[in-house]
């Protein structure tokens, strides 16, 4: 029964790739036009150069298929990761400089217990200029959306107000603002550089006490001190709100396909 059961799934699971990897495919080609060429380039190349050095190596049979299966699977696995990078591309640039962008590629972010709720902290409502708050064991991100320059104020409010409530705990904020001028980090960069963004310095000398202590320690918080700071967030916000007039929604992160971005 339970090898049946693991048949039926396998037999699910492979049309499911197939059906995925087209519907990519599909949106990917609708702004890049060169895609099947690359595609295409991408999983003959290794094919080529297996035929070209079977013939001057002079391979047995044997060997012909062995290198023949070989090539083509690393065919299907160049053709997978170039598939994947172009569908990254053509979702980052629908989405930027739209509002809500930003949030929308953190969302899908599943580990190391970031979370990234979909209403902002801040908002101007005429402007749409935006910011979030987001958290992890590695500490607080606070994610502005515009202007450098006229989110800095609002950047720093926030900032303060966190600080209120974390006093003493030494937990850090990490203020990122996402845009194209100089100094923001682009929304193609966006996933990277919070995921960069580190507690446990080397050169800081109360962080390199904390892992004498904690040799095995990862992160600066725990799963409790974490759910902790998050109750105390939400309670700040509550209290504080979106600080924008009354009958005035709050915008919608735009919808991004999540398929595509991880791309699969």
């Amino acid at each position: 029964m339970a090898t049946e059961k693991k048949a039926k799934k396998d037999k699910k699971k492979g049309p499911k790739v197939i059906k995925q990897i087209i519907q990519i495919y599909k949106y990917t080609h609708e702004e890049d036009k060169t895609l099947p060429w690359l595609l295409l380039g991408v999983f003959l190349l290794p094919v080529v150069i297996g035929i070209v050095a079977g013939i001057f190596l002079h391979w047995g049979w044997l060997s012909w298929i062995l290198m023949m299966i070989m090539v083509v699977m690393l065919g299907v696995l160049f053709f997978t990761m170039t598939l994947t990078n172009r569908a990254d591309k053509v979702g980052y640039a629908k989405l930027d400089g739209k509002p809500g962008a930003a949030i929308s590629v953190l969302s899908n972010i599943n580990k190391a217990g970031y979370s990234f709720p979909q209403t902002p902290v801040w908002i101007d409502p005429r402007t749409k200029e935006a910011i979030w708050r987001g958290t992890g064991y590695n500490g607080i991100y606070l994610l502005a959306e515009g202007s450098k320059n006229r989110t800095k104020r609002p950047l720093q409010r926030q900032e303060q107000a966190i600080k209120g409530i974390t006093a003493g705990s030494d937990i850090p904020v990490y203020r990122i603002s996402v845009g194209t001028e100089e100094g923001q980090v682009r929304l193609k960069d966006l996933r990277k550089t919070v995921l960069k963004c580190k507690s446990y310095e080397p050169t800081d000398y109360k962080f390199s006490i904390i892992r004498k202590i904690h040799p095995r320690r990862r992160f600066l918080l725990t799963k409790e001190e974490l759910d902790t700071l998050n109750d105390r967030l939400r309670t700040l916000q509550n209290k504080r709100g979106l600080g924008i007039p009354k009958g005035v929604d709050p915008m919608r992160p735009q919808h991004i396909s999540q398929r595509a971005m991880r791309g699969r």
